[in-house]
């Protein structure tokens, strides 16, 4: 294989100087260095002047992690709002390298969706706005569009057969989108993706990756593959999706604060990654190449949580293309880029639950040899995003223990001195509201920074509904986090301890919608957490009021993490708060084109092929309805039927699919000659070897046509 074919183009050089990344770098790691190393000293020196204990050792080792992960993200939001005041023209932005003269793209690349048991009908519309946004662009012959199924649900997956069909009737899409399923659905998404990758990834010089939910305007990634084809060091350019569609007040929540903070951290991430960027999985284009030469995962040692497939693939994928010498940007000014999120907060904690085993296999590969430091960073930042939260657990645990010890022991600190009385004159009190304060002002600054700048830019300001909804929605988020943040990290902690016992994830199907979680699910779900928030509180009201005053946002957020899910959990009240902006995003007060497509297009629906019928659904109108049946099995390979299929299609109709094992059916569903027959023998009318389910499917033809003749 050519050197060029595997390599970054040696002509071409880094897009932004490797003298000047890592003086970034340098400049933003060392300020949160020295600001988390004053800290930490600051509290050791009250620590010294309080009377030493046996907890002060390990609470400042486990202060020094978290407040340095806290300084780390109240920095990302600093450095990020630095770079927006200096403008637009000054920040490093690799998609300028598309904002020449308009030109038609030179090579072919795909837009591939995997899906997983969703709602075919949905994902088709989502499809089908992209399709009809970048058609409007005049770039539509350098696209092709795949749905890639790893559906296990056997109506499902006839279903999606029909919808994609129609997809393709409506939008004259007939080699233009196309639709497969893996029999097995080997290694989950990376898995499914890998499979595209070998099968059909030579013809493409690019591939945007979308979820089930993701959507993205035609002319946002029509601008993507022309930076890929400008830029031939470029592996992966990854956009940052805004939340849409959100509904219940969790979803409302979630995407206020994604859209009003996101573009601070989002610019202060990139500020200092640059080329040294991350893959989150979806939203993103890449370079097919090389991701088919470098980004094969192995399994990892052992068996799983630790072991076994790597389910957080995407940021291991990014770090094998960097350590390969591609580059891996963040596409910071793409708008035009969208995903949903979980609905309630179980189901969010849910999906946490696989992110958490997934980013915690990291462990075996940060120290792993020839990865960049960017790459490094990344890993760390992923897997403290879950350990961080046992970590705060056991902070406040030991903290309640030294109080509690102070408390029982009767004891006065001893009155030492140290160096912040000797050098700044100020008495321990005065010390800890000091640290109190910094602590809180690097928890709060990316929301004074955003509300800053939202309320000084009148153009940002109206777009989230004006100054009052604005202020109502940001109080209201602060309130609720607050509330949250404590649940949350309960159940993160139970989580990494789950999965250090050994219990592994499975994989499951997202939640994307619901009417609310209800009371006895959430009292189940959050059973441990209210526990302990229960018990805790008696134990800080025996410890004394002003300890109990202090834990008091942990422990309410606790004790009311039921009451708390359910609210949040409720549309409706999503929807009150909507009618007044209040928690509104500029999405949802003037929705992008492509938004307005997708609505559209669900609205229209396309039905000239249905598989949803009361009493033929699914598998039974693959087997019985002409149009239906012709679909499915133009879909399969050709092969030979033997007498033990033909057995098993037989039993099948005599006794019907509830009479199979769902190995079995699908078994049977692969086989194009037993769906031929078994479609033959329905039609033909032979009761003895046809059962009733069978027979009332093709009555209900009958009685449609009957009906349409009235």
């Amino acid at each position: 294989m050519a050197e060029s074919e595997t390599t970054p183009g040696a002509e071409a050089k880094p897009f932004h100087p490797r003298s000047s990344a890592k003086w970034r770098r340098f400049f933003f790691f060392g300020s949160v260095l020295l600001v988390n190393l004053a800290a930490v000293m600051w509290l050791a020196d009250l620590f010294w002047c309080a009377g030493l204990h046996r907890a002060h050792i390990p609470l400042i080792v486990i202060f020094a992690i978290l407040n340095g992960l806290l300084t780390l993200g109240s920095f990302h939001a600093l450095f990020g709002a630095w770079d927006i005041i200096r403008g637009r023209r000054r920040s490093v932005r690799i998609t300028e390298l598309a904002d020449g003269p308009a030109a038609m793209l030179g090579k072919r690349h795909a837009v591939v969706m995997p899906v997983y048991n969703e709602d075919s009908a949905k994902f088709c519309a989502r499809i089908e706005a992209i399709y009809r946004s970048i058609e409007a662009t005049g770039h539509l012959d350098s696209f092709d569009f795949f749905i890639l199924s790893d559906t296990r649900d056997l109506d499902l997956w006839v279903q999606e057969e029909v919808a994609w069909t129609n997809l393709c009737r409506k939008l004259k899409g007939f080699g233009k989108i196309y639709y497969r399923r893996r029999k097995t659905n080997d290694n989950r998404k990376a898995g499914n993706i890998g499979d595209f990758v070998r099968t059909w990834g030579g013809c493409y010089e690019g591939m945007l990756v979308l979820d089930a939910d993701s959507l993205m305007d035609g002319a946002d990634i029509v601008k993507m593959a022309k930076v890929m084809e400008a830029y031939p060091r470029l592996g992966i350019l990854q956009t940052p999706p805004k939340l849409i569609r959100g509904v219940s007040v969790f979803t409302r929540l979630q995407q206020f604060a994604m859209r009003l903070y996101g573009p601070l951290f989002i610019r202060g991430l990139n500020f200092w990654q640059l080329g040294g960027g991350s893959y989150w999985g979806h939203n993103a284009m890449i370079r097919v190449k090389p991701f088919s030469d470098f980004c094969e995962l192995p399994a990892l040692p052992g068996r799983e949580p630790f072991g076994g497939r790597i389910l957080s693939h995407d940021f291991v994928e990014a770090a094998l293309m960097v350590s390969e010498g591609w580059e891996v940007w963040l596409a910071w000014d793409i708008e035009g880029t969208y995903e949903e999120a979980p609905p309630t907060l179980v189901d969010h904690l849910k999906r946490d639950r696989r992110w958490c085993q997934g980013n915690l296999q990291h462990l075996w590969l940060i120290f792993a040899r020839k990865l960049p430091l960017t790459v490094r960073i990344h890993l760390f930042m992923g897997i403290m995003a879950y350990l961080g939260s046992p970590l705060w657990f056991l902070f406040l645990i030991m903290g309640s223990w030294l109080a509690w010890d102070f408390k029982m022991s009767d004891l006065s600190s001893l009155p030492f001195d140290g160096f912040v009385v000797k050098w700044f004159g100020i008495d321990g009190q005065l010390q800890a509201l000091v640290l109190t304060g910094l602590v809180f002002t690097l928890l709060f600054l990316p929301k004074i920074l955003a509300l800053l700048g939202s309320l000084l830019a009148p153009k940002v300001r109206r777009s989230f509904g004006g100054a009052i909804p604005l202020l109502a929605g940001i109080f209201l988020e602060t309130l609720l986090s607050i509330l949250l943040a404590p649940c949350a990290m309960m159940a993160h902690t139970l989580m990494v301890a789950g999965i250090i016992s050994g219990r592994a994830v499975g994989w499951g199907n997202q939640s994307r919608e619901t009417d609310g979680t209800a009371w006895r699910d959430a009292m189940v779900f959050h059973a441990v957490p209210t526990l302990a928030g229960i018990v805790w509180a008696f134990i800080a009201w025996r410890i004394g009021t002003v300890f109990a005053l202090w834990m008091s946002p942990i422990l309410l957020g606790l004790v009311l993490c039921v009451p708390v899910s359910v609210w949040t959990s409720r549309a409706r009240y999503g929807r009150a708060l909507a009618r007044h902006h209040i928690l509104a995003t500029p999405e949802e007060i003037s929705p992008p084109a492509i938004v307005l497509l997708a609505d559209e297009a669900a609205r229209q629906g396309a039905t000239a092929l249905d598989a949803g019928v009361a009493g033929r659904e699914g598998v039974i109108a693959a087997v019985v309805d002409p149009y239906v049946n012709g679909v499915h099995v133009s879909l399969l390979e050709h092969c030979e039927m033997n007498p033990v299929e033909e057995a098993l299609a037989k039993r099948c109709l005599k006794e019907g699919t509830e009479a199979l094992s769902e190995s079995e059916l699908s078994q049977l569903l692969y086989l194009a000659p037993a769906m031929l027959m078994m479609h033959r023998t329905v039609w033909l009318g032979l009761t003895d070897d046809v059962g009733p389910v069978w027979m009332r499917a093709v009555e209900s033809y009958r009685r449609r046509g009957d009906n349409a003749g009235e």
